[in-house]
């Protein structure tokens, strides 16, 4: 087995400052400034916010805590950043134990919700809890490295497959944006660039004759010839809410149904919900079970207010929720990507709401430029390959994941040795 440490003992504690709220921007002036969990992801906080005046600086390695509810999430700094009061930063004394400390204190997260409940920690972490707080400790720097070393190229691999996603969806969102945004296509035509039989990049040869040479006025400026201002509900087969189960029916939770609410849209694909219903579930509510494919957009709650996502399996959605089955001559991928880069017109309905919520109709009732069913045909065919590396690599980071919880708690107890979970892994070619 493992032996155990006090935190205080291996690391030095450094609680946040919050710095005058004058000093904060928008504009990248400064430091990134993170004030809790709002910007974290797996690994590496998203800057939204700076600070020109920091009062506390993590530097880059450092492992991020947060000490305000939730309690005991973390993230490492990957660049100069300024923290708040809602963050502690965690240096290790021994840099070269920072990843098995990281990997260590992601595996007390749990166990925060216990201590809370205990009474003790009353919503905030003092330094005196963060110095007490007991970690798993191996006696070898050598173990403790192997340990960091396993999961951390699982990690790695985690972390890259994200950044190839992301990177996938930016070329799938540039050639939206250069098509039906821009209208390159068009203007290429207009100034003589693109010639018939002549490809050019995100233009193929033989989409040519598809494409007007001519642009005319309409209600959201110019627009292509031929093309028109149509509703969403244009593009749908079906617009539909979702529901939700009686929570009182222990009968209805817990099958074989996903069922997705809002805060699980990411702008993605769906591949898994955190919660599941029964056949009784769905034929007892006003749920419906929506096939691969359709398109649910978040309806109440700024922020998640206009978030999308798409089915990849069969599943069912709260209420909070409306699905759209796209009309196939149309593509799911055209009205998926229509539906993102109108976006914010369909914030501001919820900004002027009293609850910053949009409707079923509002959705239905939302003008986008629509042209002709052949040319977004071609744009879902040319991003749909896009879109499904993205799902594979997202899958495949799903797996990677449920292997790194699983070995995280057995290798930094001891359960597993190193030597075993090294095994393991090269069998699985990882």
């Amino acid at each position: 087995m493992a032996g155990e440490t006090r935190l205080g003992e291996v690391a030095d504690i450094i609680m946040g400052q919050s710095p005058p709220g004058e000093t904060y921007n928008q504009r990248g002036e400064g430091l990134p400034f993170f004030q809790g969990v709002a910007d974290f992801n797996y690994r590496h906080p998203t800057p939204r916010v700076f600070c020109s005046a920091p009062s506390r600086i993590a530097l880059p390695g450092d492992i991020l805590l947060s000490v305000r509810a939730p309690i005991g999430r973390v993230n490492v700094a990957d660049r100069k950043c300024a923290i708040g009061r809602g963050l502690s930063i965690i240096r290790p004394k021994r840099q070269e134990d920072g990843r098995y400390l990281e990997f260590a204190l992601r595996m007390q997260e749990p166990n925060w919700t216990t201590i809370e409940g205990s009474g003790s920690v009353f919503g905030n972490a003092t330094r005196r809890d963060l110095e007490e707080l007991v970690v798993p400790w191996p006696e070898g720097a050598s173990e403790r490295r192997a340990i960091a070393h396993i999961l951390g190229t699982l990690d790695d691999k985690i972390e890259l497959n994200r950044r190839m996603s992301e990177t996938l969806e930016a070329m799938a969102q540039a050639l939206f944006k250069a098509w039906f945004v821009d209208f390159e296509p068009v203007r290429a035509k207009i100034e003589g660039r693109w010639q018939r039989g002549q490809s050019l990049p995100g233009l193929p040869a033989h989409l040519y004759d598809l494409f007007p040479a001519r642009l005319v006025d309409s209600e959201l400026g110019e627009i292509p010839e031929g093309w028109e201002v149509a509703r969403v509900d244009d593009l749908c087969a079906r617009v539909e809410n979702g529901g939700t189960p009686r929570r009182m029916e222990p009968i209805y939770w817990g099958g074989s149904i996903p069922w997705f609410k809002t805060g699980e849209l990411t702008d993605g694909p769906l591949l898994a919900s955190e919660e599941t219903i029964t056949e009784e579930g769905l034929s007892s509510s006003s749920c419906k079970l929506w096939p691969i494919g359709t398109i649910l957009i978040a309806l109440y709650a700024s922020p998640t207010v206009g978030r999308l996502g798409i089915l990849e399996v069969p599943a069912a959605a709260n209420q909070a929720c409306s699905a759209l089955l796209a009309r196939p001559e149309y593509g799911n991928l055209f009205l998926f990507y229509t539906l993102l880069a109108t976006r914010e017109r369909l914030q501001q309905i919820a900004v002027g709401a009293a609850q910053q919520n949009i409707s079923q109709q509002a959705v239905r009732d939302h003008k986008v430029i629509v042209p002709p069913a052949a040319i977004a045909r071609a744009f879902h065919d040319s991003a749909e390959a896009l879109y499904r590396r993205r799902v594979g690599l997202i899958s495949e980071s799903r797996t990677l994941a449920a292997l790194r919880d699983a070995l995280l708690p057995k290798l930094i107890r001891g359960e597993i040795r190193v030597k075993d979970a090294e095994r393991f892994l090269r069998e699985r070619r990882l």
